[in-house]
């Protein structure tokens, strides 16, 4: 049941939406009416103003990550609350408040959670990740005639959404609400591969293989952390040039160059403290582990396309002290705040990493753009290109 307060603004909900819908694994996203989620106890209803474009979504799409269909995707958004679900516990959240919505949902209640470990949380895999659904093990989604669509996260691209209220943040006052949808997946990630999964100090140098959306953050985090060098890796000029102004000290083109040749040159033979790995291939997960100094870690924070593997060198890991360290997003409920507040104060060039707006009936063309490495930086879909509303 919704929570209704006659003091705070009335907005007025339609009974259905548009939303970007993923019939089949391997088809095109077809834009639908559906019908508008509402929200239930611990939850509350967002009128998404945008949602990034992870190149994350492509495996689901794909159906290399396997996910119940019909299914709505979209796990990063920005948007204002409209309405509150019921048992709103340790929240000033209120309707009409402006707020970023992180992928990582956790529930708030499990033993992971309860130890701070948001990012473990097992009730979000076992319901969300698997079965397209939330803490009640029902989706908040429905075409016109009730069937039930599954949701990626909180399937944020639609119109509304509902999210737990685990997962949302408050914007700041002045912040470009548009842009600040990547703050959820993309700056989230970046940051909790830097701060918790690296656990980078101050003075070590850092690698970051592939430069998008989630790299460019990551090269800014890196860099307001205080590391000594941040090397930029990828096989594009513009991204590269990109890292340039997001704070990195050298770039590689590994099209051109040997990039552990050129790493060990830049590091005088020693290799980097950390080396970040955020493209989910086997290929760049190998290639990230020469990069590493004595005592060095690796930490790998992009999805591979299904179950892949990567070789490592056991004798080397061992005799020098390496480590592997996987990465899954952050902290949701310590993190996010951060986060936010770090693009607010501009430590975080948020807006510069978005370098398109679409409309959600583009949302389809720009992942294949993105498919095919045309998208640099975060492509978002701002919702009122759309033209519509809901009905």
């Amino acid at each position: 049941m919704e929570h209704t307060d006659p003091t705070l603004p009335d907005f007025k909900i339609p009974e259905t939406m548009r939303a970007a819908v993923l019939v089949a694994p391997g088809k095109p996203l077809e834009v639908r009416w559906i019908r508008t989620p509402r929200p239930r106890a611990g939850e509350v209803l967002i009128k998404v103003t945008a949602c990034g474009l992870c190149h994350s979504d492509l495996h689901v799409m794909a159906g290399k990550i396997p996910f119940p269909t019909p299914a709505v995707l979209g796990h990063e958004v920005s948007g204002t609350v409209v309405a509150l679900g019921e048992e709103l516990h340790h929240t000033d959240l209120k309707i009409g408040d402006a707020v970023c919505g992180a992928f990582l949902m956790p529930c708030g209640q499990c033993p992971d959670c309860a130890r701070g470990r948001d990012d473990l949380c097992a009730p979000f895999f076992r319901f969300n990740r698997l079965q397209g659904q939330l803490f009640d093990g029902t989706s908040r989604l429905a075409d016109l005639d009730g069937n039930v669509i599954a949701q990626y996260s909180m399937g944020g691209l639609a119109e509304y959404c509902v999210i737990p209220v685990t997962a949302v943040t408050p914007m700041v006052p002045g912040m470009d609400a548009v842009a600040a949808a990547i703050l959820g997946c993309a700056a989230m990630t970046a940051y909790g591969a830097v701060r918790r999964g690296a656990d980078l100090r101050y003075g070590e140098t850092v690698a970051v293989i592939g430069i998008g959306g989630v790299g460019s953050n990551i090269v800014q985090v890196a860099h307001e952390l205080g590391a000594r060098k941040v090397i930029a890796i990828d096989v594009d000029d513009e991204k590269l040039e990109s890292a340039i102004r997001y704070g990195a000290s050298d770039v590689i083109n590994s099209r051109h160059l040997d990039a552990r040749e050129r790493v060990f040159d830049l590091t005088g033979g020693r290799g980097v403290d950390v080396a970040i790995e955020a493209l989910g291939i086997p290929a760049t997960f190998e290639q990230a582990l020469t990069l590493l100094a004595d005592g060095g870690r690796m930490v790998p924070i992009g999805l591979a396309a299904g179950a892949q593997t990567a070789a490592v060198e056991i004798n080397r890991l061992v005799r020098r002290g390496q480590q592997i360290c996987g990465s899954y997003g952050a902290l949701t409920r310590t993190d996010l705040p951060i986060v936010v507040d770090l693009a607010a104060r501009g430590v975080l060039d948020y807006r510069g990493v978005v370098s398109e707006r679409v409309s959600l009936v583009n949302a389809e063309a720009t992942y294949r753009r993105l498919e095919t490495g045309q998208v640099s930086g975060r492509a978002v879909v701002e919702m009122a290109l759309n033209g519509l509303s809901g009905r």
